[in-house]
Parts: C-alpha cells; structure tokens; sequence
C-alpha cells in the first residue's frame, strides 16, 4: 500500500481501513517498517512549478539564514552537490528580522514571478515567524509550490524543534509520538540522559558530549564496538547515574564490557 493516495472524498473511509494497522515501509523506516496508527486527510492541489525553502539554524553564520532553491521537490542535497549555483542564501539578522528586500530576493531567486513574487515573499516572512515563534532549529518546505490559480502554497513541510526549548513549548513537545523510537532512548530521555543505541558490545558511559564521542572514538581505534553513546550531562544526579546503569546493564549486547569515563 502506497504512502500516498489521490482519490475522491467517498472513498477516503475505504482507503484509511486499508493503511491502518498494516505497515509502511519507507527510506524512513525501519526495515522492517512501521505500523500506521494515523491517516491525514488533506485537499488535493495541483502543482505547476516547484521549489524548496528552508530556515536553519547555521553555526558558521551564528544565527538562522534562508536557504532556497528553485529546484523543490527533490533531494536538495543532490541540487547542491550537481548545480551549486542553484542553491541561495540570505542570512537573517537576529534582531532584524527577514527584512522587505530579502524576502522579495529570495522569492526572485525561486523563480516566483509578478503577483506570485509578493505572496512567496510573504510565505517567507509568515516561515520566520513561525520559526520564531516555536523554537525551532528548521524549518524546511519541500515543495513551496505554485499552482494553476495562481497560488503559493507549502505543500510540505518538516519542522526540527529545540529540545532545550520544552519549557516553552509544552503543546508542541506533547505531540511527539515515542510509539516508534528506541524505547531505551525513550527512557533515558526520562532522565535527561543523552542516549543513542549502536551496534557495539562495549557500553559507553560518560559524563560530556564531546567526551563521550572521544571514547567511542578511541574504542573502535583499539578495535572495539561501542555498543551506545552515552552523555549524563556535567551536572549528572545520584538518580541519573542509576538509571544509567540500568539501561547498560538490561543491554543483551553488552554483558560485562563497560567502559566508564567520567571527569572532574
């Protein structure tokens, strides 16, 4: 079963029954897929011409910046790595905002022409605000397309939120659906512990980020695998440290092969 359906409203009923329950399977998933819980039902819109726009967070810049392509709908990766030149950047100034004269460029620079030159600008605009206003750290729309009546319309979208914006964003941070995560990563998280699962059998424990990847570094240069990516933080708890023993330890991979670093 397809992960997209076109069809008229009499058969919307008929087409979820078939998708929920069953699994999807996708360059996304899992091997073996994942099980569809939800089916979204949205209107069908043509689609003239397509480009991506997106708003990310760039260390090299320190701050978000703008970047566009008239080339949507496809990886961008593959535009910025054949035609670079395609590829547009406006660095956006924190305390500016997206000024008149950047939107209305890079709405040039997608190739939107007249009338529709203005209204993607004004999607550019109403994107910032959105970045804005949840803390996210991209904003991505693949396609931002244009359609036969003279539309701009985000026909897809992904959004990355700032974990250490949760305070702020309690509705959004609601929302995240765990069904489908790593349920060690789900409880570590419980505990603020920074945990990634690999394919190793020699357990990482370590308090600093940058720490913990030199130790996974420095066991695969001796030739081990470590069997996770552990940070507890710098201000690591009693009951933090617990927990973490706890997930190690229930690891079938790793049986008595721990590696403990833990700094001053």
């Amino acid at each position: 079963m397809s992960s997209l359906k076109i069809c008229s409203p009499a058969v919307v009923g008929e087409l979820a029954s078939k998708m929920l329950g069953y699994n999807l399977t996708t360059k996304q998933t899992p091997k073996d897929g994942v099980q569809v819980k939800t089916v979204m039902v949205a209107e069908a819109l043509d689609i003239t011409r397509e480009t991506y726009f997106a708003i990310l967070m760039d260390r090299a810049c320190n701050g978000p910046v703008m970047v566009g392509s008239p080339q949507g709908g496809m990886d961008i990766e593959e535009v910025a790595a054949t035609t670079p030149e395609l590829i547009f950047k406006e660095v956006i100034d924190i305390f500016e905002g997206v000024r008149d004269d950047q939107a209305l460029r890079m709405a040039a620079n997608l190739g939107f022409k007249g009338e529709l030159e203005r209204q993607a600008a004004d999607q550019i605009k109403r994107l910032y605000d959105l970045f804005l206003k949840v803390d996210a750290t991209q904003v991505e729309v693949n396609p931002l397309g244009e359609t036969p009546e003279g539309q701009v319309v985000c026909f897809d979208a992904k959004i990355n939120f700032d974990d250490n914006a949760e305070f702020r964003q309690k509705s959004v941070f609601a929302m995240d659906d765990t069904a489908e995560s790593d349920p060690t990563e789900t409880e570590a998280a419980k505990f603020d512990l920074k945990y990634i699962g690999m394919d190793g059998n020699i357990a990482c424990f370590v308090n600093g980020a940058g720490l913990a990847m030199a130790t996974c570094d420095i066991i695969d240069l001796h030739g081990g695998k470590p069997a996770n990516f552990l940070d507890l933080g710098g201000g690591v708890k009693e009951n933090q440290v617990y927990a973490a023993f706890k997930l190690l330890t229930a690891d079938p991979k790793v049986g008595r092969r721990l590696f403990l670093y833990i700094k001053n």
